[in-house]
């Protein structure tokens, strides 16, 4: 027997930090994590502000997001490798949140968006997350990517505009109106960085691109002396004492206000989180756990919440350099957090020297790495449906926001999901004979006059219910004895249990005995659960359509023998028709 999907199991919950001590943590495995940690802490740390400073937060924000929640996921989490901060699927969502409710609406969804990763995570709805359509985290994904490219053009550009729009369309209206004050400056900078970013990539793969990217242009131009905007000349220095402990403020309207963007913040999360995972499952073969992993992720965005951080999740790229560096367990991305953090306190002045339009560059590079255009443009291969959920999910990204573009595309998915497993479900009536059950003796038996055999296919769900309500409006007269065959059933909900009930109560009024043959394991459970097993007779549900047969012939020999008994006739039936 094959192993049974369920949600959460005992060993969900323990973390992979604690289960790497118990089976031997040894010195070689410490050194390797430390080479690792070192590595990927450069690696992460202008990604941290990049990404903080593209979605309208502060440098400090970002880095201190990626040490409180890198530590703490690191410590928790249910996946060897994963390194966790800030990433660019959350640039759009945090922009929008910080322009309609301010920081102190980004921070309390930050915190909701935690609570609700818990809750995933010990509901053991990390295991049902994959499950999200391809369709959909495709336009997403592609819609995100525009939409950080989009961001990026005053900074790369140079240009000078005064409220720079959060959204897509007028942000581009806005770069087309003020074009003229571009800086060849800051175009040099943006387009060096790409450059330099490509040309790495390519002669030295395992070098960090974006590190040697950024070191060289804001090099080149502070010694240059170019005329280019920084993070200091913007933001100020980033300030090298801790930051401050405060929880977030807990108002009713801000909180109802605020939740959608949390829902979705969780989502995309929790989707990142766990793609990154399966990502370093794959580059490893080692295994995560799901649950672990959502929890903590959860953990780290309520602790980043509190210090006034922003959303973080795992982030495929520094996991994937984590693992190329030779991490061998969770400390690797401790040791990463720990870089930061050093940075941060001791050596944060470096940052404020480094050119906006560096960091712009890096992220347009970020934006095309993110789109993933070559996987967007193979959907046009894809079934018309699928095209069709992946370009409104797109189009919604773009043009309106993405809480209500993953919202729109996860529905549309299930609707279309729905319509194709109705189209596999069916109640079709057995005509003349039906064929038996295996292990039975393997001959098709006739069905005798006065019984109806319906056999049901696919799963008996909201989806399905009304196709017994189908068979009531197609029979002419009830029949004496109606057999259901279930054997192809292999679940039912409570809406497929309701048209049961219905159809159980419509049998009963019209004086027709109801069979059930051949039900499984759940439908039988969820049956009894309800009493329904009570109400049609324990002696009426059999394993295979012989038994099944034979009590239906028995229930029209007591009717006629009863029909007999009332008009005096004998039960040979001699006298009838005369």
């Amino acid at each position: 027997m094959g192993r049974k999907f369920s949600l959460v199991s005992p060993g969900d919950f323990i973390p992979k930090s604690l289960s790497v001590i118990k089976s031997g943590y040894s010195r070689s495995m410490l050194a390797k994590d430390v080479f690792a940690g070192l590595t990927v802490g450069v690696v992460a740390l202008p990604l941290a502000v990049a990404f903080a400073i593209g979605a309208g937060a502060s440098p400090a924000q970002g880095l201190w997001t990626a040490i409180i929640a890198g530590f703490s996921i690191a410590a928790l989490g249910g996946s060897r490798y994963q390194v966790s901060g800030p990433t660019g699927a959350f640039v759009v969502i945090i922009a929008g949140v910080i322009a309609e409710h301010g920081m102190g609406g980004l921070i309390m969804a930050t915190m909701l968006a935690g609570i609700i990763l818990v809750a995933m995570g010990v509901s053991g709805l990390g295991k049902l997350i994959k499950f999200i359509p391809y369709p959909v985290t495709t336009g997403f994904t592609t819609g995100i990517g525009l939409i950080i490219a989009g961001g990026q053009i005053k900074d790369f550009l140079g240009l000078r505009i005064e409220d720079y729009s959060s959204e897509f369309f007028e942000r581009v209206g806005q770069s087309v109106a003020n074009i003229g004050t571009l800086e060849p400056a800051a175009l040099g900078v943006g387009a060096a960085t790409i450059a330099c970013i490509i040309l790495v990539r390519k002669l030295a793969p395992r070098i960090p691109a974006a590190v040697v990217a950024v070191v060289a242009t804001s090099l080149a131009a502070y010694f240059i002396g170019l005329p280019v905007e920084t993070i200091g000349s913007r933001y100020g220095a980033i300030p090298k004492g801790l930051p401050s402990f405060a929880f977030p403020a807990l108002d009713w309207q801000t909180l109802r206000s605020v939740f959608p963007a949390a829902f979705t913040i969780a989502l995309l999360g929790s989707i990142e989180s766990l793609l990154s995972a399966v990502v370093a499952d794959g580059m490893t073969g080692d295994r995560h756990s799901a649950n672990m992993e959502l929890v903590a992720q959860g953990v780290g965005n309520m602790l980043s919440s509190l210090f006034g951080g922003i959303p973080a999740t795992g982030a495929i790229a520094r996991t994937a350099a984590n693992i190329k560096n030779g991490a061998a367990s969770p400390v690797s991305a401790i040791v990463h957090a720990v870089v930061l953090f050093v940075f941060t306190m001791f050596l944060s002045g470096l940052a404020s020297a480094i050119p906006l339009a560096t960091l712009a560059g890096v992220l347009l590079v970020v934006a095309w790495d993110m789109s993933e255009l070559h996987r967007f443009f193979l959907m046009r291969f894809a079934p018309r449906s699928d095209l069709m959920v992946m370009s409104v999910t797109f189009l919604l990204t773009v043009a309106i926001d993405l809480t209500v573009a993953v919202e729109v595309g996860v529905m549309l998915a299930v609707f279309l999901f729905l319509r194709r497993i109705a189209e596999t479900s069916s109640v079709v009536p057995v005509l003349e004979s039906a064929d038996t059950e295996p292990g039975s003796s393997g001959m098709a038996l006739p069905v005798p006059k006065g019984v109806e055999v319906y056999e049901i296919s696919g799963p008996f769900f909201f989806g399905t219910a009304d196709f017994l309500q189908d068979v009531l409006d197609q029979l002419e007269r009830p029949p004496e004895a109606f057999i259901l065959r279930m054997g192809k059933v292999p679940a039912v909900d409570a809406t497929g249990l309701n048209a049961l009930e219905s159809f159980r109560r419509h049998c009963e009024r019209h004086y027709t005995t109801l069979i059930l043959c051949g039900v499984r394991e759940q439908p039988r459970q969820a049956m009894a659960a309800m009493g329904m097993i009570e109400k049609i007779g324990p002696d009426r549900f059999f394993d295979d359509i012989e038994l099944a047969l034979a009590s239906a012939n028995a229930v029209i020999e007591e009717h006629k023998a009863r029909r007999h008994a009332l008009h005096g006739l004998p039960r040979d039936g001699a006298g009838e028709g005369s």
